[in-house]
C-alpha cells in the first residue's frame, strides 16, 4: 500500500476535501488495484488489459524470417495513459513521504521554500530516470550512431516495446501533475507557471508521439531533460544554502542551458526541413500514420522554435533582471561612502 501522510489530532470527515488529501495515495492505489485484479477474471480480463498492457502489437518479420515484436500508436494508448498517471500519483507519494518530507524536516524551509524545495524534487527524480532511461534506447536503438534513422523509414509506427513505453510514462506523468496541484496544496501563486509548463510538455509530446515523430522527440527530450536536472540539482542545493555548490552548478547550467537551446533548433531544422522533406507526402495519410506533409512539418518545426525561443528570452530577461538588481546594490553601497567623505572634506 502507498505510505499514509502524518495526521491531525482530529480526523477529517470521510470524502472530505482534506480527507482526500492526506489519503489521495491509499485511494489512488486501490483504484489502480481493481485495474490488475480485473486482468485474473476471464469477464474483466479484456477490460483491465486495455488500462495496463499495451495495445497495438505486432509481429513483424525480418529479411531472414526472424519475428520482431512491434508495438504502434492508437486511441486505446488513453487506457494506458490514464492508468499510469494513477501509478505516477503513488509514486509521487512515495517519494515525498520518504525522502523530500524527511529533507524538509531537517531543513525547516519556510512555506515558500518548502513548496519549491518539493517541485524541484520530484522534477529531479523524473528527469534524471528519463535522461538514464532515454539515453538506453538511444544507444540501443543506434539513433547516437548513425543520426540518418531520425529520418529514414518514417513513419516510425513500429515502435520496440521499451520506445512505447517510454512516451506512454511522459504523457502519464505530465497528466498527473494537475491533480498533484490539488493533492499538494500547492499556493494559488504558483499554479499558473506549474500549469503553463505542465500543459506545453503534454501538448507537446503527446502531438510528437501520435505524429509518428518519436525518433526525433527522444532525442530532443534527452537534451532538455539532461539540462533541466541541472537546474533543479541547483535550486536543492539553493534552498540547502549550500550557495557555494549551487553558484557553481548555475554557471554549468547557464553554459549549457545555451548549447542545448542551439543543439535542439539545430537538430529539428536538420530533421524536419531538410531530413523528413526526402519523402514528403502531398496529403496525411492517416491509416498508414504518415504525417510528412508540409503543414504538419513546418507547423512542427515552428512550435519547436518558438517554445526554445520562449526559453531563451525567460533565461535573458531573468538574467537582465538579476544584473540590475547586483548593480542597483553596488549603487548602494557606494552612496554611504560618498557621504562620509564629503562630511570629512
Amino acid at each position: 500500500m502507498a505510505p499514509r501522510r502524518p495526521k491531525s489530532s482530529k480526523n477529517p470527515p470521510i470524502f472530505s476535501s482534506e480527507f482526500i488529501i492526506q489519503n489521495h495515495a491509499d485511494i489512488v492505489s486501490c483504484v489502480a488495484m481493481v485495474f490488475v485484479v480485473g486482468l485474473m477474471f476471464q469477464a474483466t480480463s479484456p477490460v483491465a488489459s486495455l488500462f495496463i498492457m499495451m495495445q497495438y502489437k505486432l509481429s513483424v518479420n525480418d529479411s531472414a524470417n526472424v519475428e520482431h515484436i512491434y508495438y504502434s500508436t492508437g486511441s486505446k494508448d488513453l487506457f494506458a495513459v490514464v492508468f499510469y498517471a494513477l501509478i505516477g500519483i503513488v509514486v509521487h507519494a512515495v517519494i515525498q513521504e520518504y525522502v523530500l518530507d524527511k529533507l524538509n524536516r531537517k531543513m525547516h524551509l519556510s512555506k515558500i521554500k518548502h513548496s519549491r524545495f518539493n517541485e524541484s524534487g520530484q522534477l529531479l527524480v523524473f528527469f534524471l530516470a528519463s535522461v538514464i532511461w532515454g539515453l538506453d534506447i538511444l544507444f540501443r536503438e543506434s539513433f547516437v550512431t548513425s543520426i540518418n534513422q531520425l529520418w529514414e523509414g518514417y513513419p516510425h509506427t513500429n515502435l520496440p516495446l521499451n520506445v512505447k513505453i517510454f512516451f506512454i510514462a511522459q504523457i502519464a506523468y505530465w497528466l498527473h501533475n494537475y491533480p498533484e496541484l490539488y493533492f499538494q496544496k500547492v499556493r494559488k501563486e504558483e499554479i499558473a507557471g506549474r500549469l503553463q509548463y505542465t500543459t506545453l510538455y503534454l501538448i507537446l509530446i503527446s502531438a510528437a508521439y501520435f505524429l509518428n515523430f518519436n525518433r526525433v522527440t527522444l532525442c530532443l527530450l534527452v537534451l532538455h531533460y539532461a539540462v533541466e536536472f541541472l537546474y533543479r540539482v541547483a535550486l536543492l542545493f539553493h534552498f540547502s544554502e549550500k550557495t557555494d555548490v549551487a553558484s557553481t552548478v548555475f554557471t554549468i547550467f547557464d553554459v549549457l542551458f545555451v548549447v542545448v537551446r542551439l543543439a535542439t533548433i539545430t537538430l529539428t531544422v536538420l530533421v524536419f526541413w531538410f531530413g523528413l522533406t526526402q519523402s514528403n507526402q502531398s496529403a496525411i495519410d492517416v491509416a498508414t500514420g504518415n504525417y510528412n506533409t508540409n503543414l504538419v512539418r513546418i507547423n512542427s518545426l515552428v512550435a519547436i522554435c518558438l517554445a526554445q525561443a520562449g526559453l531563451m528570452w525567460n533565461f535573458i530577461t531573468f538574467h537582465l533582471r538579476k544584473w540590475r538588481e547586483n548593480s542597483g546594490g553596488n549603487k548602494k553601497q557606494r552612496s554611504p561612502i560618498k557621504k562620509k567623505s564629503a562630511k570629512s572634506e
